[in-house]
């Protein structure tokens, strides 16, 4: 159970998850450094106690009701939960180099995988809900109707979620495996949020007594050679989020995912299919303004991370569908001429009035450029679901020439 506060009972709260710290250069306090964790992961022993948690920085309890957890052999308890974090301090290098070329750049953008801090995440959970936002109900309709077929392939193995979000669509996936309460099957979710991922796997833990976890804090862009290579796996995609990357950068992202699957591997990817302008353009232009506080947030992660001095009351957000690239555009609207600095970069960035900064793009999809985008990468479609007007899919691809 994740906490910023201390709570009355430890043993009452807990996720009855045994989770343990490994590292070898703890501090004498028996905390742990507050960077540096790669290869760490945290468990506990029987008794509740509180902890500095690795991953998150807060505080982590650990309740006594261990007769729940998983045993080993002879009878003893076993972790059920692992987060590894592979981010350290890699992300800010990453963040630096991305904000410099962006505002350097004739189109000014800043790369949207920065959207996803803790607030972000928790705004991203908002827009899901939203009436105009049709994406993830009809992937939530499709994968009801799909589950048991994707499962019963699958049948155990590792289930790696890449931007898990909430635990809705593992959860349906889980459920319609062979095995009961997640019997034979370890949850790997991949975010570089680390609240996104405690919100993903605590009630799967709670919900599945026999399902593990093992949450990797990482860019699935880049470390997914942190998934252990063993046995069998699903990897899934939903959201349609493939749409946010350029066709040479998702051309490398589904190639490294086919880089750590085997023979008897699947890939389930979720894609936001073209459709009427007017029904694309209200998901992202919502009456409540969840979404211009959405974009709007970008500019926070900056100014918390590099010091910059953005003022988000003087941009305002702006969504439309460029039909030439088949794609809707995410923009930050400067609404005056103004001045910004960004310390960090020792860089001073002029806006004009009207001038923009490009936060996203989400490419809508065909079955045939969906299909060429997959061919490329070396991926194969093997099945294909879809609701009845086809405004959103799931792919299940494999390897080209294993699968």
């Amino acid at each position: 159970m994740w906490s910023d506060t201390p709570r009355p009972t430890a043993a009452s709260t807990s996720p009855w998850c045994a989770l343990r710290w490994r590292r070898s250069n703890r501090r004498n306090d028996g905390h742990l450094p507050a960077s540096g964790y790669e290869n760490n992961y945290v468990a506990s022993t029987p008794g509740s106690g509180r902890f500095n948690c690795p991953v998150t920085g807060r505080y982590l309890y650990v309740g006594g009701d261990l007769s729940r957890a998983m045993l080993n052999r002879t009878g003893n308890p076993v972790p059920r939960s692992e987060f590894r974090n592979y981010l350290s301090s890699g992300y800010r290098d990453d963040l630096a180099r991305d904000i410099l070329a962006g505002m350097t750049a004739e189109q000014k953008c800043i790369p949207s995988r920065y959207f996803y801090d803790a607030r972000g995440s928790q705004l991203f959970e908002e827009i899901c809900r939203l009436p105009e936002y049709y994406q993830t109900r009809l992937e939530l309709s499709i994968l009801h109707g799909a589950c048991g077929a994707i499962m019963e392939s699958f049948g155990k193995g590792d289930l790696v979620e890449l931007g898990p979000g909430t635990d809705l669509k593992a959860s349906k996936l889980i459920d319609a495996a062979p095995e009961p309460e997640g019997e034979g099957i370890c949850y790997i979710p991949v975010d570089v949020s680390e609240s996104a991922l405690a919100a993903a796997t605590e009630g799967l833990l709670r919900r599945y007594p026999r399902l593990r976890v093992l949450g990797i804090v990482g860019d699935f862009t880049r470390d997914l050679g942190y998934i252990p290579a063993r046995g069998k796996k699903l990897v899934t995609f939903f959201g349609g989020t493939i749409g946010n990357f350029t066709d040479p950068a998702a051309q490398r992202m589904l190639r490294s995912v086919a880089g750590v699957m085997g023979e008897d591997d699947r890939f389930v990817v979720g894609l936001d299919m073209v459709k009427p302008v007017p029904v694309l353009e209200a998901a992202y232009n919502d009456a409540a303004g969840v979404t211009a506080a959405f974009n709007k947030n970008i500019l926070a992660v900056v100014n918390r991370e590099l010091g910059a001095d953005f003022d988000p009351g003087r941009f305002e957000h702006r969504a439309g569908f460029n039909r030439d690239e088949e794609r809707i555009e995410m923009h930050l609207v400067a609404s005056a001429a103004m001045a910004v600095g960004i310390p960090a970069l020792d860089l001073h960035v002029a806006f004009e009035r009207g001038e923009t900064i490009l936060t996203e793009i989400s490419r809508k999809f065909t079955r045939e450029s969906a299909g060429r985008l997959f061919s490329a990468a070396g991926l194969t479609v093997e099945r294909w679901f879809s609701d009845p007007k086809e405004w959103f899919a799931l792919a299940e691809v494999s390897r080209a020439g294993l699968g």
